[in-house]
């Protein structure tokens, strides 16, 4: 009996080691910073960078298993490389359900499911083995965690009155970070309208429409039958907006765009995306519809990321900013990293000097850096938060 009983700690032992190892493993290999020599950042872009406001569209930090409270080896956001990178505004977005492969071609609703696998190997709650609606409030909970245990460095943003501490203590020198809550993808609503009301009560105040794959509320970009927004999407819509949730159509099929520009009564999010007019491919959509979201006020962030801009170094990426600029005008580009999204970039959040630096370099004006590394994304959640 000693023996066996000896033999189970022994086995059990070895199965919480592999568990404890298995997410380092499974991050360090999906959310890649390639190794680069130290940027040469000018003074000039040094002193500039310093006075910006600096805002993300879209990480998905919180699907991973460490402390964001703590500077990381892996991944490329955690508060200390926000706070190194001047960073005052960054959006998680909840990842809840995600298709193996993630091809930007196509891909089948019922593919296998890689977030349930995350799940489990992370050791998440029970709850949100079967519920995508508790994995992104289980990711909620995490962010409400870190604004809790270090209010002098993290603070949740959920409406206009938060917004305006938080740029007061940036004002008087706090190095604190405001971080806002977004769903990728409206699958996390489990079908059922009330969880928009449950996920606003904890604090999500974007939600992309569609990921990866067709769902409930419509067709996917890289979906299988590139449909509109369905009827349940339609009032979908209608209680994001309602409620004051932000509403991201970065993956969403060209159809439900098209479909939630005809009946939205504010202005649209692309969080995370490249233009199709510099960089031709099938996670990019048209440019024509993208200055019809600017035309309506919408604002678009753009990635770092090969699906987006086609060459990841930092001048490629500010060349798809410049596109951008030319095409729908400067007031609606932003920064989407889609850091910690499964992406290799050349920076990580720390160094985002270096896009202020190749700014310059291309002959940005100075209220053109400030506009699209956060200005923007300033103005528009001023207009767009609720109240209070």
């Amino acid at each position: 009996m000693r023996r066996t009983l000896l033999a189970l700690s022994l086995v059990t032992g070895i199965v919480l080691a592999g568990l404890a190892w298995l997410p380092g493993y499974l991050e360090r290999s999906m959310n890649i910073v390639l190794e680069h020599e130290p940027y040469a950042i000018s003074e000039e872009a040094r002193a500039l960078h310093k006075t910006l406001v600096i805002g993300d569209w879209h990480a998905d930090s919180t699907l991973w298993k460490r402390d964001l409270a703590e500077r990381a080896e892996r991944g490329q956001v955690d508060v200390p490389r926000l706070q190194a990178g001047n960073v005052a505004l960054q959006m998680f977005t909840s990842v809840t359900r995600s298709p193996a492969g993630q091809n930007y071609e196509e891909n089948a609703t019922d593919a296998a499911d890689n977030i349930t696998r995350l799940a489990l190997a992370q050791a998440w709650p029970p709850a949100t083995w079967s519920s995508l609606a508790e994995r992104a409030l289980y990711q909620g909970q995490k962010l409400h965690s870190l604004a809790q245990r270090v209010p002098e460095a993290f603070q949740l943003v959920q409406n206009r009155a938060d917004l305006d501490k938080l740029m007061q203590r940036r004002q008087a020198g706090e190095p604190v970070v405001g971080g806002l809550l977004g769903t990728e993808g409206s699958h996390a609503l489990d079908g059922d309208l009330a969880n928009i009301q449950r996920l606003y009560d904890a604090g999500f105040r974007m939600m992309g429409l569609q990921h990866f794959f067709d769902n409930k509320l419509g067709g996917s970009l890289h979906g299988q039958s590139g449909a509109g927004l369905t009827a349940f999407g339609e009032q979908a819509v209608d209680t994001m907006q309602r409620l004051g949730i932000m509403v991201d159509v970065a993956h969403s099929s060209p159809q439900v765009v098209e479909d939630v520009l005809d009946r939205s009564t504010a202005p649209l999010v692309v969080s995370h995306t490249g233009f199709h007019g510099h960089c031709p491919g099938p996670r990019n959509i048209s440019d024509a519809l993208m200055q019809r979201i600017a035309a309506a006020g919408g604002i678009i962030g753009v990635g770092y990321w090969d699906g987006a801009v086609c060459e990841i170094t930092p001048r490629s990426i500010v060349a798809a900013m410049r596109y951008g600029i030319d095409l729908v005008g400067v007031d609606h580009i932003a920064l989407g990293s889609d850091f910690d999204g499964s992406v290799t970039t050349m920076f990580d959040t720390s160094e985002l000097a270096v896009l202020t630096e190749e700014m310059l370099r291309a002959g940005f004006s100075e209220e053109e850096i400030r506009k699209v590394m956060g200005g923007n994304m300033l103005r528009f959640l001023r207009d767009n938060l609720p109240k209070s």
